[in-house]
């Protein structure tokens, strides 16, 4: 008979110990595949919503405050338009919108306003918060998201790598709600900018910022009109969290030198912070399941061989080699590990399926990559927990355990 016949008959004639050994390892590779499979998608959820909350990164000249990072540009000194370009042909990962203006206070009438000059297509994408505010235009993805056996996200524009929504054409505006309340404009409304005048295309929803106290035109526009040339104030850059982490404002500081580079600190640590947190949860559950795993198989295996001393008396007897007991009892164990891995991995995964709506508020698809994760978990578990009874079963002499008791 061969060897793995004799194998796969022993685990069969004793179920309930099988049954046992199974068990154990199910439930630790189970609760490996739930935390990780819930982990990965609340990973992606935080990076949607952090997101959606705009630009994480502002370019400055470097003799500008930036004591409010919401208000840094305005009045700010200027610099060249020409360093977007810089950034956009240094291809630099992580950069994934950039929105250069230029900000001026004004005065019209008796009330004061801030003009700033955009590029349209480059701030709306860096705006989420207008977008649901009733601007047109195609979903905007997370481009933090962690991944798993699918590719990176990729926008649809190549050069700034974000979908632009909308257009400003030369001496339109959009206008923030506070202003429009103050000058009492609508939707259609002429606005006198100096000498100059505006288009009134769409009312800003309130965002509780500085962008309720500011007219929006296009860059080109406010430029002529201030005769600044081609310069701006500010550079606002939609950053990925963990691009940010790995250093990025370095490298932006590297390109542009004579400049202020900062960040949002606070958004971006609470996405790093939470990603981080995931994969510790998850690290500190994998050590656990293998020192229990280890020790139960290990029990299993060890008990299994003070039951057969007398079979593998016998073996050795008939001219069986000690590698032949190592061989049957790692192969039985390999044999747990296979089928503790599979079904961990559906227990897993059902139960994240069931428990990511009810707690997390995320529903949460199968990550197939992990069949093979948990495959190769649950088979190292069992092999480590059964090298010791298989050592000591390889010890026994063949004819000390064939006298009766």
């Amino acid at each position: 008979m061969r060897l793995i016949d004799l194998t796969l008959k022993e685990l069969w004639h004793r179920k309930s110990q099988l049954i046992s050994g199974l068990l154990a390892i199910t439930l630790g590779i189970g609760v490996i595949v739930g935390i990780r499979s819930i982990s990965v998608v609340s990973e992606k959820a935080v990076a949607v919503n952090l997101d959606n909350l705009g630009a994480n990164i502002l370019v400055l000249p470097q003799a500008a405050s930036v004591d409010n990072y919401y208000s840094a540009d305005i009045d700010a000194p200027t610099f060249p338009e020409s360093y977007v370009e810089k950034v956009v042909t240094s291809s630099l990962p992580g950069v994934d919108n950039m929105s250069p203006k230029l900000t001026r206070r004004m005065k019209i009438g008796n009330e004061n306003i801030v003009l700033t000059g955009v590029l349209p297509k480059s701030e709306i994408a860096s705006k989420p918060i207008w977008q649901t505010g009733g601007f047109l235009g195609n979903q905007i993805n997370a481009s933090c998201a962690p991944t798993t056996d699918d590719q990176p996200t990729k926008y649809l524009d190549e050069k700034l790598q974000r979908k632009g929504i909308d257009t400003l054409a030369g001496y339109d505006c959009f206008v923030g709600s506070s202003v429009a309340k103050k000058l009492n404009l609508k939707e259609k409304s002429t606005l006198t900018i100096t000498t100059e005048k505006f288009t009134v295309v769409r009312i800003l929803p309130e965002t509780g910022t500085v962008d309720d106290d500011r007219v929006f035109a296009n860059l080109h526009s406010v430029q002529a009109l201030l005769g600044t040339g081609e310069q701006i104030s500010a550079i606002e850059i939609m950053g990925c969290c963990r691009a940010i982490s790995d250093g990025l404002l370095g490298k932006l500081r590297n390109i542009l030198p004579d400049t202020r580079i900062t960040t949002i600190g606070q958004i971006v640590s609470t996405q790093i912070e939470t990603n981080r947190l995931m994969d510790k949860i998850s690290l500190v559950f994998l050590i656990i399941i293998l020192f229990v795993g280890s020790i139960s198989i290990g029990n299993y295996i060890w008990a299994n061989v003070n039951e057969r001393r007398k079979e593998i008396g016998i073996l050795r007897m008939i001219g069986y080699h000690k590698r032949h007991i190592y061989y049957i009892l790692i192969l039985k164990a390999v044999i747990i590990g296979i089928v503790g891995g599979f079904a961990g991995f559906v227990l897993g995964t059902l139960s994240a399926f069931w428990l990511g709506p009810q707690f997390a508020g995320i529903h949460v698809n199968p990550i197939y990559s992990l069949l093979l994760v948990s495959i190769v978990i649950s088979v190292s578990i069992s092999i480590i927990g059964s090298i010791i009874p298989a050592y000591m079963a390889g010890k026994i002499e063949p004819f000390s355990n064939m006298q009766e008791d």
